[in-house]
């Protein structure tokens, strides 16, 4: 296949659940407070998923949304990717029971599991299906059901993370310079006890012990994490625009996983970078893993602060461990 095709961003859509889980409602069931959640994390409020808000749900929802912005039948899909680590069910994949939902015919559809970096992952995914495999029209969702996995007796870990889906529709373009431009996709398993879920998979399968032990929420080594997060966003983004010899003017928007504001502020602070350059919601939406990149991505566009045609720099990192960065232009 000719590789002179490039990817353009045809539509974006969300799905943000309607019940927010604030840091005071925290206070009653942790011991913390408003004060310490916002100085160490930046996050104010999350969004929580109702009783059939499944990560399938709010994929369907989000994808709906990225169609009607593209002005494309779900018939014309060629490939469905879905990134999550809380998919709907162990089989099959969370990807063909969107395609069900959707009417989608029968185009291919997989799941990524690469944590909070697989959205990152499939924009690279799908932007060799456009060069390479002659296909015409994607649909990438992150979507994430992490209020099902999240331990809400373990104040250091519970004030995270929240649930939503995000999803962009991704075309073909003859104009091969739109897309992705440059990439970073890495991985170290040597980490894989930073952040984890020891339960519920072949190694450790549910039992009453199990449950007990209260292996099946996440797990995650809080000190660790912030390290390896700080280290690599601003690895990843020095890299980015190294390689693609861009200055920060040239840049139009960098839109990272919603990690943490200390780590994103740490990040930027040491690049020289400008606040106004990275678009983050945090605040109110917090830690969304794979969701966190696409529901900024398409809540930056709903603002006017990033356009089809604009270069972004996306960066993500999680657990795995993995990171992943990729200069797009839209």
């Amino acid at each position: 296949m000719s590789n002179s095709n490039g990817m353009v961003l045809a539509g974006s859509g969300y799905c943000l659940p309607e019940r927010r889980l604030t840091n005071q409602d925290l206070v009653t069931q942790v011991d913390t407070t408003d004060e310490w959640i916002v100085t160490r994390t930046g996050i104010r409020e999350r969004r929580i998923a109702a009783d059939g808000q499944t990560t399938m749900y709010m994929a369907v929802e989000a994808a709906k949304s990225a169609l009607a912005d593209a002005k494309l039948a779900p018939d014309q899909l060629d490939a469905i990717i879905v990134a999550t680590v809380t998919p709907e069910q162990p089989l099959p994949a969370t990807a063909c029971l969107v395609q069900a939902e959707l009417n989608a015919g029968h185009c291919a559809a997989f799941d990524i599991s690469a944590a909070c970096s697989g959205f990152v992952y499939g924009i690279v995914i799908a932007d060799r299906f456009v060069r390479h495999g002659g296909y015409k029209n994607l649909l990438l969702i992150g979507s994430e059901t992490l209020s099902r996995i999240t331990d809400y007796t373990d104040r250091s870990s519970c004030i995270l993370f929240g649930d939503g889906a995000g999803a962009v529709v991704l075309q073909q373009s003859p104009d091969a310079g739109r897309g992705v431009l440059y990439h970073q996709l890495h991985a170290d398993g040597k980490g894989a006890d930073f952040i984890n879920v020891p339960g519920g998979g072949v190694r450790h399968p549910a039992t009453a012990q199990t449950l007990a032990d209260r292996m099946h929420y996440m797990k995650m080594k809080g000190r660790d994490v912030y390290k390896f997060a700080v280290m690599r966003m601003h690895d990843l983004i020095r890299d980015a625009m190294a390689n693609c010899n861009l200055t920060i003017d040239q840049v139009k928007l960098i839109v990272p996983h919603q990690v943490n504001q200390r780590i994103i502020d740490s990040a930027i602070e040491r690049l020289g970078i400008s606040p106004d350059k990275v678009y983050v919601n945090i605040d109110r939406f917090g830690n969304t893993s794979a969701a966190s990149v696409p529901i900024a991505l398409h809540e930056a566009r709903l603002r006017g602060r990033v356009d089809r045609g604009d270069t972004v720099i996306l960066v993500a990192f999680g657990a795995g461990l993995t990171w992943a960065s990729a200069v797009v232009k839209l």
